[in-house]
């Protein structure tokens, strides 16, 4: 098929999104596709052969228009705002193109952690106690014991902060309004990181990866996330009761949002049972990566996957 893949991304995931288009790029020429690749620069400029010098984001999308219609299917491995939040389902239903991944309704609920804890909470699935700070009332904010502080709508934990002591709030706030004017304060849950990767297959079926756990000695941030000072355990070491509590929660979570192509569902593990912390709809896609990962302790290698994922695109909202 003509697959065209798209990299980058105007938001602070632009790095890692180019790291996973390439990725599944190479991995789509290995199984015989025809690839094209363009890249969304920081600016939002995309990057279209032959591209009038100087040249504006809107501009640069209407000569991209061109590569969606002459691709068979599109790979949207831009993670954060304006990709993985549905801007590029949304505009691949729009052309009539099939797309990899969700569509527009659960790619925004997904990246917005506020709606998405609403959405958990409603199916019936544990969070976090929470509540949302406007930028505009940062400094009204009071302080209620150790919470973590984040965007509400970013990724690969960028202005996530943890916050022990009162005078840490305000400029943990002020970090994490940096990419979003909306922050979210949440009590600490203590527990084990638990992440678990659902599929959606062609004809529909869905399944879950073995669960992966993460360990580190502090708040799994930025830096943790690519220092590989991070260890990630796969398949997580659980009992049947947590496996099954787990993998129930992560296909709740899917179905409730409307998921499709692969999405990682990220859980504290207590003794309590799961506590839903984030859902990301199109996940850091290289072969380093956690959903990559637990696909291979269940037997599909990267290049399966990324294949299964083409097979199951379809045009978003038909």
């Amino acid at each position: 098929m003509r697959v065209l893949v798209i990299g980058g991304g105007q938001n602070a995931e632009h790095a890692v999104s180019l790291a996973s288009a390439a990725a599944v790029a190479e991995a789509l020429r290995s199984r015989g596709h025809a690839v094209s690749e363009v890249t969304i620069s920081r600016e939002g400029v995309w990057q279209v052969p032959r591209l009038a010098e100087g040249a504006d984001a809107a501009a640069s999308l209407a000569a991209a228009l061109a590569l969606l219609g002459d691709a068979d299917l599109v790979f949207p491995a831009v993670h954060g705002p304006l990709g993985e939040d549905g801007a590029l389902a949304a505009l691949c239903a729009l052309a009539g193109v099939r797309v990899v991944g969700s569509g527009l309704r659960a790619g925004a609920i997904g990246m917005d952690k506020w709606a998405t804890k609403l959405t958990a909470q409603a199916a019936g699935l544990r969070i976090a106690r929470g509540r949302v700070v406007d930028a505009a009332d940062l400094g009204d904010a009071e302080f209620d014991g150790p919470v973590v502080v984040k965007p509400v709508s970013s990724g690969s934990s960028y202005g996530v902060g943890l916050v022990r002591e009162e005078g840490g709030l305000a400029a943990a706030l002020r970090e994490a309004a940096r990419y979003d004017r909306r922050v979210l304060v949440e009590e600490v849950v203590r527990g084990r990181e638990i992440d678990v990767a659902v599929i959606r297959e062609a004809g529909g079926v869905r399944w879950a990866a073995p669960p992966l756990e993460i360990e580190t000695t502090g708040l799994f941030d930025t830096a943790t996330k690519y220092d590989g000072t991070a260890r990630f355990t796969v398949p997580a070491a659980l009992t049947t009761a947590e496996h099954t509590g787990l993998t129930r929660a992560a296909l709740t979570m899917f179905d409730a949002l409307g998921c499709a192509g692969v999405a990682r569902m990220d859980f504290f593990l207590t003794a309590d049972g799961p506590v839903l912390n984030e859902v990301n709809t199109m996940p850091g896609l290289t072969a380093a990566s956690q959903v990559p990962r637990m696909f291979a302790a269940a037997d599909v290698s990267y290049p399966d996957l990324v294949e299964r994922l083409v097979r199951a695109a379809e045009v978003p909202g038909r």
